[in-house]
Formats: C-alpha cells, sequence, structure tokens
C-alpha cells in the first residue's frame, strides 16, 4: 500500500463516522413522572391567567368607553348643537395650513366652536395628538354618541314636563296632551302665545288665524324673538331687550339641575344664579347628601350663552308639534336661532351693548 493510499484512509473513515453520526436518531429525554390532577391544575392556572389578562384589557377599554361618552354629553348643551365634532376640528386644522385673515361666519362660527370644545374638554388636543387614527376615530364617535343622546335625553325629559308646567300656568281648553305631540304648537291657544313672535299680538284673532295659515305677513321665522324667552311673555316693543330669556327658568333647572327643582319653580325668573345656587345647596334640609346633576357633571359652573341657546331650542322644540327632532320647522331654521342667540352674547357690537348683555 502506497503512503498516499493509507493517508487516505482516516479521513475517509472520519467521513463515513460523521454521515452515520448524523443519520443516527436524536435520542428523547423521558418525561419525567408527574401528577395528572397536578399537570390540569397548571393548565387551568395558566387559561385563567390569560382570561383576566383579557378581561382586564376589555375592562380598560370599556372605561375608556364610558369616559368619551360620558365627556360627550357637555358637547350639545354647551358646545355647539348643530355642528359635528369633525367640522371644528377641520375649521382649526384649515387655519394651521393655510393661516389666511379672510374667513367667512360660518367659519368663525366653527372656530369658535372649536375653542368652546376644548374649554369643555381640556385634554382633547394632547390626547389626540398621541393616538393612532383608527382609535382617534373611535373616540370621535363615543364623543359623537355621548353628545347626541344627551339632546335625546333632554328631548324626551322636556316632552312630559312642558305640557304639565303649559296647563299648569296657562290652564288651557283642551289641556295639552303630553302624549299627543300635534296637540301642541299653533293649534294651541297657549302653545301658540309662547311661540307667536313678539311683534305679533297673538289675542288678535286676525293675527292668530295669519299665523295658522302662514299667511303673508304672518310667517314664524327664526329672525324673531319668540314670546316664551321673555319675562312673564311679554315683551317692551320700544326695548326689546327687556327682559329678554328672562323666562326659560322651567327648562334650564329641568335640564341642568332636575326635573324636581324645575317642578318647585312659580313663574319665571332670572337664571344666570341657578348654578351658584344648586352648587351650595349640596345637601337637603335633612342633612342628606343631594343627588349630582347635570351641570356638577359637565363641570359647568355658571350659565353661557351656548347654553341657554341650547335651552331655547330644546323649549322651541317641546312647545311645538313637530314630533322629531330637525333643522327646520316649516319656516323656523332651529340651526340660525341658535346661532343667532349665541351670537346675541358672544358678538355683542360695542361696550354699552356688551354691558346689557353681561
Amino acid at each position: 500500500m502506497s503512503q498516499a493510499e493509507s493517508s487516505s484512509q482516516p479521513s475517509e473513515s472520519l467521513a463515513a463516522s460523521s454521515e452515520s453520526s448524523e443519520s443516527m436518531p436524536t435520542p428523547t429525554v423521558a418525561a419525567a413522572a408527574a401528577s395528572d390532577n397536578a399537570r390540569q391544575r397548571r393548565k387551568i392556572a395558566a387559561l385563567e391567567e390569560k382570561l383576566q389578562v383579557l378581561e382586564a384589557g376589555h375592562m380598560v377599554k370599556q372605561r375608556e368607553t364610558n369616559y368619551f361618552m360620558s365627556q360627550g354629553r357637555a358637547i350639545r348643551r354647551i358646545v355647539t348643537l348643530f355642528d359635528d365634532i369633525e367640522a371644528l376640528i377641520s375649521e382649526n386644522d384649515r387655519r394651521c395650513d393655510v393661516g389666511d385673515d379672510e374667513v367667512t361666519i360660518d367659519q368663525d362660527h366653527l372656530q369658535l366652536g372649536y375653542i368652546a370644545l376644548n374649554g369643555v374638554i381640556p385634554w382633547f388636543i394632547s390626547k389626540s395628538a398621541d393616538m393612532e387614527y383608527e382609535d382617534y376615530a373611535q373616540m370621535l364617535k363615543k364623543l359623537r354618541q355621548g353628545a347626541d343622546s344627551a339632546r335625546g335625553d333632554d328631548t324626551s325629559k322636556l316632552k312630559g314636563l312642558v305640557p304639565d308646567w303649559v296647563n299648569r300656568e296657562f290652564k288651557p281648553n283642551p289641556p295639552v296632551d303630553h302624549e299627543d305631540k300635534y296637540s301642541c304648537g299653533f293649534v294651541n291657544d297657549a302653545c301658540g302665545k309662547l311661540l307667536c313672535p313678539t311683534e305679533l299680538d297673538w289675542n288678535n284673532l286676525i293675527v292668530r288665524a295669519g299665523i295658522r295659515d302662514r299667511a303673508d305677513g304672518y310667517v314664524v321665522t327664526e329672525m324673531s324673538w319668540p314670546t316664551f324667552l321673555y319675562d312673564k311673555y311679554t315683551a317692551d316693543q320700544d326695548n326689546l331687550q327687556e327682559g329678554l330669556f328672562k323666562s326659560a327658568l322651567l327648562a334650564f333647572k329641568a335640564i341642568f339641575t332636575s326635573p324636581s327643582s324645575a317642578k318647585e319653580v312659580d313663574g319665571e325668573g332670572d337664571g344666570a344664579n341657578i348654578i351658584e345656587n344648586n352648587r351650595r345647596a349640596k345637601r337637603d334640609f335633612s342633612g342628606k347628601k343631594v343627588k349630582t346633576h347635570v351641570a356638577q357633571i359637565i363641570k359647568m359652573h355658571k350659565v353661557s350663552p351656548r347654553s341657554i341657546a341650547y335651552v331655547a331650542c330644546q323649549l322651541r322644540f317641546a312647545l311645538s308639534a313637530v314630533t322629531s327632532w330637525r333643522l327646520v320647522d316649516g319656516d323656523f331654521d332651529y340651526v340660525q336661532f341658535w346661532q343667532i342667540i349665541v351670537d346675541f352674547f358672544e358678538k355683542a357690537p360695542g361696550r354699552v351693548a356688551r354691558r346689557k348683555v353681561d
């Protein structure tokens, strides 16, 4: 045998040994003895732990949803009754991007609404900046749901309360039926008197017939102050600001404090101190704690122009014969009516006018 052949044999032997070791199966490590009951308990414990994690995540999500909906309940009441939240945000974004000085009246209204929104929900800007778009969209959806449900709750509350109030104050014959919305509005003498524009005399039968027939010269629009806004339901034709917004106390207390406090009201009055008075009266005469009301929940510490406009629209709807919320009732535009009231307070021209409003 040559030296080359001799030297090649160990290499071939090593290669064959390596191939043999690679083809051999790895020996299985036998499981140590364990109790079947113990193993089942450990499986159950692991599953329970996973379930707890899932439930905890669900509870956090549910709490967040409830919080957004609760915060949203203030929006229709003291921010904007009709505008979408997205429209307010879009207008502010547009101003940040464009920065133009020339804006329309409607754009100005949206921007003022955005400012009011951040005053009511101060965390909105910072939280929105840290959210993924899907979570942000869900937040807006829940805020919107809370806003609309609060409006619906207030409407339902006044649906029963206002007819009782009208019947007690004016004693119409036949009385207003709170189960029949069609018995309200201008077909009812008492409701018609309250809805009548202040420049028209509801006691005049010709005027009354003209309003009911929507005749020329008697068309009721949002451009006239309705009688129900005035103290004692009477306007001074020489000074239409005198006594204005002094008679919505019942509806205001029903929405922002409680229906029971509204039922205790006799006559009319200035609603400016309602929140302050209720804040001080935290306990009743027996010393028991009084139930938290809407104004406290939404952190509304004083009457605002937007809350007055909201109540005026709700009360006007409750007195009308319309059965469901709508933007326009015949010739009456609720959107413009709300905005006119807000502008009356927020855009009062000149210092003298501003002092009168304040």
